[in-house]
Order: structure tokens, then C-alpha cells, then sequence
């Protein structure tokens, strides 16, 4: 059953996750004011690696916890733990530890799937019915592999992911090179995931939001959120640090890795860490950069290199190093000496711009999304880790629903925000 429109609702953080949210819920009638603390799309979803990938499985691999002990000692390891005293995240890595289990990601997998399969249709939709311009391309990845050990390692992963709806594929070295033949002869194999898109993420965001604004949200870009308003136990507005409140019906929390300290605020226990990013974009122009015409990972290294407007992009790394925005230059420089491993031309490759985001990672590998019980009117969308992305579309549309009609349209209890 329907309830009655909301008057409004003030949806706090203005990436991919924030404006999709703002725009499913303004398409079906919602008042909407974003609040952003910077300008819209400029934090994580500004530089990721404009892959959307719906069969990802969450970043809580077995493994993982050896990787990130050795990672300590490895600055330059894809997944490094900053070597610091920080209780917090002791208790996160701790929580991380007993989840990097088969079990744990088939479980996870049983809620990621499904929301990956409607999130990828939702973005054939969106572009096709906003008609946006955003670099958008069905054609699949190839994730590939220099040794034999990496590529026997992706084909388990690939046998899982496969009894969930998707069909990857795999390919020798030379069927990969036919394919792509900016890949060299080092590289021995991969898979190709054909379920799989690449867009411009930041020209994705702002062709949203620009489509939001047509239904009338209002965007408020440098507004800093500070507390929820509450009269007689529900929410009703929220206060800004300039001292300006506004009054409001919900309130959705989309503030990606700055989650934390917001929710820390109104007492609610929230383990989220801040899992740094990097970016380099290197220009196609003759010796430069590979000519792709598919996106590529770079298996052992877990870089993603995303061809774009006349630029790859070569992104990756998983940094616990708190909030910050400090780029070490060494892991940003490895993105592309990994990538010289793999592909074609990369000597002079020109360099069109470098960058660091914080993504938000929460202990058990998935996301929060839905309402917080203890404030009725607030809701959470947010610790997507890599998969803001691909699950911004399909998260907007849970929220639309949670607001406006009580309830999603899919099961996504295992997502709730007081799980933990």
C-alpha cells in the first residue's frame, strides 16, 4: 500500500548514490533538497573506474586477511593498511577477518547478485530514457592474468559468480589478443564478463542530477550537515553548521565515507573505514596510452584501465589510511608500471590528470541501505566499498520505495543499517 507523498526530503551527500536516490525519489512526486559539502559529484564518484560490474563479489575474499598482514610490511601492495594506532580500526579489521570466508561471500552474494542485475538494467533505462551523455558502453570487460596461479584463482571466482545469472567467459592469451590486441604477449589468459558496462562516472552524476533538478530538487553544494532535528522521537529536519535549520519529513544519509562521524553524532555505532582510491588518466594520443576498446583488469594487480574520451583510466588500490586525501605518489605511480605489464605503449604515455577518493567500506563487505530504527524518518545509503557505481541506480530506487511506500520492492534485509 502507497502512503501519501512525502512533503520532503533531504537526501545529505551529492554522489552517484545521493543523486540517485534524489532522483527517484523526485520522479515520483518527492519535495527534494540535496546537501552537499563540496560540489555535487566531486568526491568518490569523480574519479572511480567508471566500471559497473554486477557480478562483483564483495571485497571480503578468503585471503584477504594475508594479504593485509603482508600488505603492512608492502606500501605498494594493492590492499594496504596504513601502519598506525587507531582502535577503530583495529575493531574493523578485526570484524573484516571473520567474514573473509566462502560462506560469508556466498551469502553476500545472494543479496549483491540481484541488486546487480536490476541496477544494470536500470542503467540501460536511464540512459536511454534521459537520453545522458556519459561515455556509456555495454561491451563487458576483460579481467586478465599474467600467471597461472592468478588465472586458477579467477576461474573459482568465475564458477561462483556464474550460478548467479552471469556468464563470463574464459579466453587464452591469444584469444585475448584478437580481441584486444593492446594486450601483450606476457599475458597468459583472463575472463571476459559480458554482463558488464563502462561509463564516465562524473558526466554520469551530473546528467542525473541535471535531470533531478527538471522535477524540482533543489542541489545546495558547501552546506555541511551537522544534526538531525528530532520532535517527539521522529526526524524532522536537520541543522547545517552555518546554523541554518531546515525542516523536512526524511532524511536520507548518502555521505559515503563521511558517514561515520554523522551517524557517531546521534550515537549510532557505525564501523565504517575510509578506503582510499587513485586515478590516472593518460591520454590516447599517438605513443601514448593503449587504444582499448574494452575495459581491463589487471588480475594480479586490481587495477581496472577504462577507456574513456580520448584517455584511459587507470584506477585502483585499497588504502586503510584514514581520512585523508594525501596521494602517495609511489601506489599511484604503480597503477600505470602495472599496467606497462600488461599492455602495449605505455612508455610515453601523457599524463591528463591524477586522483585520490575515499571509498566506503563496512566490515562485512556490503552495503547499508534502508531505514534506522531508532530515528523513524532517517535513512542510509551508504558503504557501497568499489560498488557505488554499479549499485547507485538500483540503492536510489530502494530508498524511493522505503520512503514513499514503506517497503523495497526486493529483499534487502541482509542490508539493513543496524546489523551491526
Amino acid at each position: 500500500m502507497t502512503r501519501s507523498p512525502v512533503r520532503h526530503t533531504i537526501v545529505v551527500g551529492g554522489g552517484v548514490v545521493g543523486v540517485c536516490c534524489a532522483y527517484f525519489l523526485a520522479k515520483r512526486g518527492a519535495k527534494v533538497t540535496v546537501l552537499e559539502r563540496d560540489q555535487i559529484g566531486r568526491a568518490a564518484s569523480f574519479g572511480n573506474a567508471g566500471c559497473i560490474a554486477p557480478g562483483h563479489p564483495p571485497i571480503n575474499k578468503p585471503g584477504r586477511v594475508r594479504q593485509a598482514l603482508k600488505s603492512l610490511f608492502h606500501p605498494l601492495s594493492p590492499l594496504y593498511v596504513a601502519p598506525r594506532f587507531d582502535p577503530a580500526l583495529v575493531k574493523w579489521l578485526w570484524s573484516f577477518s571473520r567474514t573473509c570466508t566462502e560462506k560469508h561471500v556466498e551469502i553476500a552474494m545472494q543479496s549483491l547478485a540481484p541488486l546487480g542485475h536490476a541496477s544494470r538494467a536500470l542503467f540501460d533505462e536511464l540512459v536511454e530514457a534521459e537520453k545522458l551523455r556519459c561515455w556509456f558502453s555495454r561491451d563487458g570487460y576483460y579481467e586478465i592474468y599474467l600467471t597461472e596461479r592468478g588465472l586458477e584463482s579467477a576461474k573459482e571466482e568465475m564458477r561462483m559468480i556464474s550460478r548467479y545469472g552471469f556468464h563470463p567467459e574464459v579466453l587464452s592469451g591469444a584469444e585475448l589478443r584478437q580481441r584486444e590486441p593492446a594486450i601483450n604477449d606476457r599475458v597468459l589468459g583472463g575472463i571476459f564478463y559480458p554482463e558488464a558496462a563502462t561509463i564516465n562516472p562524473y558526466q554520469f552524476v551530473l546528467e542525473i542530477a541535471r535531470r533531478t533538478e527538471r522535477h524540482g530538487t533543489k542541489f545546495r553544494t558547501t552546506s555541511e550537515f551537522v544534526s538531525l532535528r528530532i520532535v517527539n522521537g521522529r526526524v524532522r529536519g536537520v541543522q547545517l553548521e552555518n546554523g541554518e535549520s531546515i525542516d523536512a519529513d526524511s532524511v536520507v544519509l548518502t555521505a559515503g565515507a563521511y558517514s561515520a562521524p554523522l551517524l557517531h553524532r546521534l550515537g549510532i555505532r557505525f564501523p565504517l573505514q575510509a578506503a582510499k582510491g587513485y586515478h590516472r588518466d593518460c591520454e590516447t594520443k599517438p605513443g601514448g596510452a593503449p587504444l582499448l576498446s574494452h575495459a581491463c583488469v589487471l588480475g594480479e594487480n586490481m587495477v581496472f584501465c577504462t577507456p574513456m574520451d580520448g584517455f584511459v583510466r587507470f584506477a585502483g588500490t585499497l588504502e586503510l589510511s584514514g581520512v585523508n586525501h594525501e596521494i602517495r605518489r609511489p601506489r599511484l605511480e604503480q597503477l600505470t608500471k602495472a599496467a606497462s605489464r600488461y599492455l602495449q605503449t605505455m612508455e610515453d604515455a601523457t599524463v591528463k590528470s591524477e586522483w585520490c577518493g575515499l571509498r566506503p567500506c563496512l566490515p562485512d563487505g556490503m552495503p547499508a541501505v534502508g531505514p534506522v530504527s531508532r530515528y523513524p524518518g532517517l535513512f542510509v545509503a551508504t558503504g557501497h566499498a568499489m560498488m557505488g557505481l554499479t549499485l547507485g541506480p538500483v540503492t536510489g530506487k530502494l530508498i524511493a520505495e522505503h520512503v514513499l511506500d514503506g517497503a523495497p520492492s526486493m529483499d534487502i534485509s541482509a542490508l539493513r543499517p543496524d546489523r551491526f
